[in-house]
């Protein structure tokens, strides 16, 4: 049992102006947190008892299927080489020297780390499989640290890394700590959905997010229900697909061919549609960039990307990205477009220009390379050409297009457009993939149920990494047959912020905010610092504070974490300061004391009831227990 009295708990009246996000406001307003510096948070004894109750979920769900570890967080350089990732990762990693000049790292994540164990411990298929994870701080230069602890710049991560012998091994560990995902975000309190997602920079085949439906999140998710309110579908909106309705293509004008057409004026795909009178779905539209790769020395080199999809569509960087093998899109500047379209912005279009072909693109990430070319020997001279041609750009067609005829498009000259554009015949591309990005109300891939889209916060990643870590730093075991193979691995992680700040943003969206415009929320009792505080309305009237003792006293008996605020002043202001550190249970002691009986207010049912005082600690605890199987 602990008592306000003697507690740091440094509540504030206001919300400084820059907490824009309910949880920022609720952290600074309960004595949660303080900041100091951008994205740079110290926990005070509320939120880190909070942080604990959640890493102690935590422990205890991966405690069931895998083993603990406490890695280093200051990482060499070396390490990071070795898996391509030091330059990879680019200034998102803190890099210092010690005083010898050695390069250092602030670990981000322990791939690197946990793979040299691996490599160095590791010698059978015998010792496999191995789970193993770790709670640790982590540290990421966020370029815009905001939102409180939803984008900081040292954060707790529970990271996992599985090490099977094969894939079946890996699909059981993924399997694992889906399951074990599950579960503690269930315990925690929260209501989540699993998505499909894009591995990023973390590569590997197969990766979920779990994630929680925020105004306050960045990352946006495509899911459908069906009536019984169940999620038949959800992905990020980075892998999110739909069915498309059938789009009538135009008839045919004059030969069929392409056909210049003057368009003065008419660079917005609004004004080409209305010019033409057509559906935005039946022009093709051109988004330019340039995109970072490896080049052949090691360094870091820009190709040109171009990208074609209906009118009617959105493009989504991080598809093309994939798509393109490539990684920092940025739009192309004039003189590039002059360079690769020789066209102006508004009139782009895919005829004329030159093209790397799809075999060449496999080589080398779509960089001529000497070396490389000399080595795909089923290249054709042709081909071979192209792929040294300074014009040559890796261009990817938006699946939707594929098949499609008679279209419009840009000609790549001032004031005009070509019609009767019909992809394959008239010009090529390097790849086609799914590039755009979903819209509301599209059916769902799965079952054809509308889609929604909704802002959400990441709380957990779990990826299928495949051999790229363990194939770059070298692990190997002996397999069944005594031959040397190669580990497959998974890596896996949980922001533990995360689940705070997400069950504040999740409560406060259901309380709203009351009649002087601050927000109410109620933690879940499993994380809350302490689920239960037992009010003393008033600390001057001995029977109350007595009463307040022997109960606040029981109820730690019986094993609950509980807080007595035995704080003189009014019992307003002690009811206000009770929801603002988010307690779910209050027992008051008031008035009705005289007839035996105290008020038990349950907020995160909106019920307040008289409970006997002999009542008290069994009611509280049928409430307790009923909330841990939300």
């Amino acid at each position: 049992m602990q008592r306000w009295s003697t507690l740091f708990i440094p509540t504030l009246r206001e919300a400084p102006a820059d907490a824009e996000v309910a949880s920022h406001q609720l952290l600074l307003r309960a004595g949660y947190i303080r900041q100091l510096g951008a994205g740079i948070y110290s926990y005070l004894p509320l939120g880190w008892r909070a942080v604990n109750k959640i890493v102690g979920i935590v422990r205890e769900e991966m405690d069931k299927i895998a083993q603990e570890f406490y890695l280093p967080a200051l990482n060499p350089r070396e390490v990071w080489e070795e898996s391509g990732r030091w330059t990879g990762m680019g200034d998102n990693m803190f890099r210092l020297k010690d005083r010898k000049g050695a390069d250092l790292a602030l670990g981000m994540t322990h791939e690197e780390v946990m793979t040299s164990i691996a490599r160095n411990e590791l010698r059978s298929y015998k010792q496999l499989p191995q789970i193993w994870y770790q709670i640790q701080t982590k540290f990421r230069d966020e370029p815009r640290p905001k939102s409180g602890l939803l984008r900081v710049r040292q954060f707790t991560m529970k990271d996992s890394y599985s090490f099977d012998i094969d894939q079946a091994g890996l699909d059981k560990s993924y399997d694992l700590h889906d399951a074990a995902y599950r579960r503690i975000f269930t315990r925690c309190g929260l209501e989540f959905v699993g998505v499909d997602a894009d591995s990023g920079a973390m590569g590997g085949s197969q990766s979920q997010e779990f994630m929680v439906y925020t105004e306050a999140g960045e990352d946006w998710i495509a899911s459908a229900r069906d009536e019984n309110g169940t999620v038949v579908y959800a992905a990020n909106i980075e892998k999110a697909t739909s069915k498309l309705d059938d789009i009538q293509d135009l008839e045919p004008t004059g030969d069929g061919l392409p056909e210049l057409v003057h368009t003065p004026g008419k660079a917005a795909i609004a004004d080409v549609a209305e010019f033409f009178g057509i559906s935005a779905a039946q022009d093709i539209k051109c988004v330019a960039y340039m995109g970072q790769a490896p080049g052949p020395d090691g360094t870091t080199l820009e190709k040109p990307v171009i990208a074609f999809l209906r009118g009617d569509h959105q493009v989504n960087e991080t598809k093309l990205a994939g798509a393109a093998r490539c990684d920092d899109l940025r739009p192309m500047q004039a003189d590039e477009l002059q360079r690769y379209f020789d066209g102006p912005a508004g009139y782009l279009g895919p005829i004329g220009l030159t093209v790397l072909p799809a075999d060449a693109f496999a080589v080398n990430r779509g960089f001529y390379d000497a070396a490389a070319l000399g080595k795909a020997k089923s290249l054709s001279a042709e081909v071979a050409s192209i792929f040294k041609n300074e014009r040559a750009a890796t261009v990817v067609l938006d699946s939707a297009l594929e098949g499609r005829k008679n279209l419009v498009a840009g000609a790549n000259k001032q004031d005009y457009h070509f019609r009767n554009v019909t992809p394959g015949r008239d010009f090529k591309w390097t790849v086609a993939a799914d590039i755009r990005n979903v819209s509301a109300g599209e059916p769902d891939p799965v079952a054809g149920l509308p889609l929604r889209l909704g802002k959400a916060v990441e709380i957990g990643h779990i990826f299928k990494l495949g051999y790229k870590y363990s194939e770059s730093m070298g692990a190997r075991v002996l397999d069944r047959n005594g031959k040397e193979t190669t580990p497959i691995m998974g890596s896996y992680g949980i922001g533990i912020e995360r689940i705070l700040t997400a069950a504040i943003e999740q409560s406060a969206a259901r309380f709203g905010k009351n009649d002087r415009g601050e927000w109410s929320y109620a933690l879940p009792a499993a994380i809350a610092p302490y689920p239960v505080v037992v009010t003393v309305t008033k600390q001057s009237d001995t029977a109350l504070a007595e009463a307040g003792e022997k109960i606040a006293t029981a109820l730690h008996a019986a094993g609950v974490d509980v807080l007595l605020d035995d704080r003189d002043g009014s019992a307003g202001v002690k009811f206000k300061d009770a929801d603002l550190i988010g307690a779910p249970y209050r027992v008051n002691i008031g008035k009705k004391l005289a007839d035996g009986q105290v008020e038990l207010v349950d907020r995160l049912r909106g019920e307040t009831l008289d409970v006997a005082v002999d009542d008290v600690v069994p009611a509280v605890r049928k409430r307790l227990a009923a909330a841990s199987n939300l």
